[in-house]
């Protein structure tokens, strides 16, 4: 790339081959075949059927369908119905279909968000000014820039007038850039994007004066599309949870194959022991039990209620404005242990706020600020429009019921000196009623100081002594220390209009009347959220473009840091290796005057030290680490379309408090997913147990069919009941997870081995107990009636023990809140069980008979019991946990 803002502007256009008089439509034309577009690559989107067989793909599917193929091939071999086969391809479609539902859903609301920075743009060719589509520019074409504006291609400025750009998008400064057509440096020297005063960047907007410019870059060729390609070579990764299922879906597959193969010689070893002779149809018996009980082990439902439980989580996180691009980025959210977030628009309201006053007249001083100003007060918002600086003084005189447009009638404005950056100050000529004129300054408080011989005190103009100038530049340095920006106005006051309006002429032996200090405000939301953060053992980290003394002074008012040598600036961070940084990064909690590449090695070195790293932000310069981060999260409303084409999640009200909201439900999701899989998992090993000690001991307990029933109808609602479950009164006074615990921590392997036997061994007794009322004798033999209640205890303990699963630890009498729709998944269970039993052509179909009341209700009795049983478990758990 050249360095045109170390260039001439007649270097630069004569380079461009153009010239003040614009392009021709031909050379537009030919320009135009030669660099694209003036927009963004986008990246190729999959099409629904590509999405669609990426779900497919997932390891639990493959187990799925697996289970369907074996389980298809039983059935035609037998010569039964394919009903098997049939529900575990449908629970693979539903749980594929839903999963890009849901990613398509997201994209559809991002899309929705995003608008074209700049639509039109107004442009010199063929020596007319005409307005033209910003993608139709190209490199040589002479825009015009004025207030308001959008830049629309990286340009090198040839004229302007008082211009300031507001570049915080790219680079993250909250206060408007004054822009020179004048060439910078030597012509030999780097300099950053933020001193490069004779360019315009796309994603900045112009807030003061008028310009005209020559486009030098134009799409991708631009800053930002240099970010968007950075990006783009960022790698995408698996979230934990991603990461976790994979590992259960393995070690499931692993422990069907280990099933099998047991349950194979396990029966051939039977045979042979019982001196029986091993045949084809004994070898296809023995292994259509293999096969039935590797079904029981497989947790049919579990992908598809993870699915939905994560899908229900983001809905609901939608109505709480915080969009969910990826359906499982809510859950890293939850695990999240340093958030690093963008100051300006995330952690301020990028909006330039007066908030401390020193003078001895307000309403003097207030009025010259605003007089002494060129923003304007639309009063239809009753909001200022203009420069950020100057809307912060005519906001701050409206608030306090100093309007501009009556003040502007009451000192009618007749002449200006503008601001220039050399003296740093401007002054404004109004006439008065009666004739005369008054003056108002405004400045730099050391420029404008220097040229007032008096002050405004107490209603009277006295001298401006030593004594006073020193308590003046003491009140100055006060604010300063608060990192406030601070402004001086001073007036004159003459009996007519000067004859010259030289500022030379015109500011000295003014009359001092006081100093306005203003900040970028934090959210007043913000302060909570932190310290809400903080009790969940979340870090936040300020990395911004902003000055340091600036960004230590809102990070102490937030609470993010308390003393001054936990900031760190870009400079000192480029001195800092690698290795250097991996030790001490713990200690900074502020980074200022930083650039995207130093946000991008931010995060990756948190990443290195193992810690699930988050990254907030709206502008283009966060765009890099947020892609980097496990999730990123951008702004839906100040947010640049590329932040938000990278963001995992987008806060569509801007609201640094919605992540707050947005950590505890990630929490509250990966419990409740834990415990639903927990619950499967305690259920199909209870399956396993009694299939397993029933075919050793020569009796079916349980057909195919009917684990696959207990599997996706009594298993799969309650356990989505379990997902519905409201937040546990401690889930944000808990640390983060570690990101490589396991599923299965914590105790969960032992409590799941627990569970599962206690089920598997009160269903075995269902069954002896059904074949003793059907008989009259404890034996082991094959019963309908034993069967039939073995499902039903089995059933009915599934659906009981669903309420256990409310908490891991705490007694489901002492809990508070009620989970409704577990009540009715209770309900619903409990009818399609009971209708399976007693409706006739089921009950044919399951080969089930129809008990009497008696059994039915003993059924019933041996499934409530494992309520009691796991109460005993919780209390003993609790115990051991309060003496560790």
């Amino acid at each position: 790339m050249q360095k045109e803002y170390l260039m001439e502007s007649s270097e630069v256009l004569e380079h461009l081959k153009t010239s003040t008089q614009g392009l021709s439509s031909a050379q537009v034309e030919e320009r135009k075949s030669k660099y694209g577009l003036n927009k963004l690559k986008e990246g190729v989107k999959p099409s629904l059927i590509q999405k669609f067989f990426n779900e497919l793909i997932n390891f639990m599917n493959v187990v799925l369908i697996i289970a369907a193929v074996i389980s298809g091939i039983t059935s035609l071999y037998v010569g039964e119905s394919m009903i098997d086969t049939v529900i575990i391809l449908l629970v693979v479609t539903i749980n594929a279909a839903l999963g890009v539902y849901q990613e398509s859903k997201a994209e559809a609301a991002i899309e929705a968000l995003q608008e074209m920075a700049a639509a039109t743009s107004n442009v010199i060719r063929n020596d007319k000014i005409e307005s033209v589509r910003s993608e139709d520019l190209v490199p040589g074409d002479i825009i015009l820039l004025e207030a308001g504006d959008a830049v629309p291609a990286d340009s090198r400025l040839m004229e302007c007038a008082s211009l300031k750009v507001e570049e915080a998008a790219l680079t993250g400064e909250s206060t408007s850039v004054t822009k020179t057509e004048k060439v910078i440096g030597t012509g030999f020297e780097e300099v950053t994007l933020g001193d490069r005063k004779n360019m315009v960047y796309t994603g900045s907007t112009i807030v003061y004066g008028r310009g005209k410019a020559v486009v030098c870059y134009t799409g991708m060729d631009t800053e930002i599309g240099r970010i968007a390609d950075a990006i783009n070579m960022a790698k995408e990764e698996e979230t934990p949870l991603q990461i976790k299922l994979n590992q259960l879906s393995k070690g499931l597959s692993i422990m069907v194959l280990a099933i099998c193969a047991v349950m194979f010689a396990t029966d051939i070893a039977r045979i042979l022991i019982a001196g029986g002779e091993i045949h084809l149809e004994a070898l296809i018996d023995t292994f259509m039990i293999a096969v039935s009980l590797a079904v029981a082990a497989i947790p049919e439902g579990l992908a598809a209620v993870v699915t939905i439980l994560l899908s229900i989580g983001v809905t609901k996180m939608s109505k709480e404005h915080a969009i969910i691009r990826k359906l499982t980025a809510v859950e890293t959210l939850g695990c999240t242990q340093i958030i690093c977030s963008d100051k300006t628009g995330t952690l301020t309201q990028n909006k330039m706020t007066v908030i401390e006053h020193s003078c001895s007249d307000d309403k003097l001083l207030m009025t010259a600020m605003s007089l002494c100003s060129d923003a304007e007060m639309d009063l239809d918002t009753s909001q200022a429009i203009g420069e950020p600086t100057e809307c912060a003084l005519v906001n701050d005189a409206f608030k306090n019921g100093l309007s501009k447009p009556e003040l502007a009638k009451e000192y009618v404005r007749v002449a200006e000196a503008p601001f220039d950056s050399v003296r740093k100050m401007m002054s404004t000529l109004h006439k008065k009623s009666d004739g005369t004129v008054i003056q108002f300054t405004k400045g730099a408080p050391d420029e404008v100081l220097k040229r007032c011989s008096k002050a405004y005190v107490d209603g009277n103009i006295v001298e401006m002594t030593d004594k006073l100038r020193t308590e003046i530049i003491a009140s100055n340095k006060e604010m300063a220390d608060k990192a406030l920006r601070v402004l001086c106005a001073s007036m004159k006051e003459w009996s007519k209009l000067p004859s010259s309006i030289e500022p030379a002429e015109i500011e000295h032996d003014l009359i001092y009347l006081g100093l306005s200090g203003m900040i970028d405000p934090v959210r007043p939301e913000v302060k909570s959220a932190i310290i809400e953060c903080k009790e969940a053992g979340i870090r936040a980290i300020m990395i911004t473009g902003d000055h340091k003394d600036t960004a230590v002074a809102i990070a102490k008012e937030l609470g993010i840091l308390e003393d001054e040598s936990m900031a760190i600036t870009g400079a000192e961070l480029n001195k800092l290796s690698d290795e250097q940084l991996e030790k001490s990064i713990q200690n900074y909690s502020v980074y200022a005057r930083v650039q995207p590449e130093h946000k991008v090695r931010i995060v990756k070195t948190w990443k290195r030290l193992s810690k699930v790293t988050a990254m907030t932000g709206d502008g283009v310069n966060d765009a890099p680490s947020i892609k980097e981060a496990d999730i990123g999260v951008g702004m839906g409303i100040t947010g640049t379309d590329v932040t938000k084409d990278v963001a995992d999640m987008v806060l569509a009200d801007d609201n640094f408090a919605t992540i707050v909201s947005a950590v505890a439900e990630g929490r509250r999701i990966y419990d409740n997913i834990r415990k639903a899989i927990q619950f499967l998992l305690s259920s199909n090993l209870a399956e396993v147990i009694a299939v397993f000690i029933a075919s050793l001991l020569g009796f079916t307990i349980l057909k195919p069919v009917h684990l696959l029933w207990i599997n996706l109808i009594t298993d799969c609602f309650p356990a989505i009941g379990i997902g519905m479950e409201e937040q546990e009164a401690d889930i944000m006074k808990r640390n983060p997870r570690n990101a490589g615990e396991g599923i299965f921590a914590d105790g969960v392997a032992g409590e799941t081995l627990f569970q599962g036997a206690v089920i598997g061994s009160l269903t075995l007794l269902a069954y002896f107990v059904g074949h003793y009322m059907e008989s009259g004798l404890w034996e082991i033999a094959e019963s309908a009636d034993g069967m039939t209640m073995a499902f039903l205890s089995l059933s009915l303990l599934e659906m009981f023990h669903s309420f256990n699963m409310r908490s891991r630890h705490e007694s489901i009498f002492r809990l508070k809140t009620k989970n409704k729709f577990l009540f009715g998944s209770l309900l619903a269970s409990f009818v399609l069980t009971t209708a399976v039993i007693y409706v006739p052509f089921l009950s044919r179909a399951f080969e089930f008979e129809h008990i009497s009341l008696t059994e039915y209700f003993v059924a019933i009795l041996i499934a409530v019991s494992i309520i009691p049983i796991m109460e005993v478990m919780k209390l003993v758990r609790r115990s051991q946990l309060k003496n560790k």
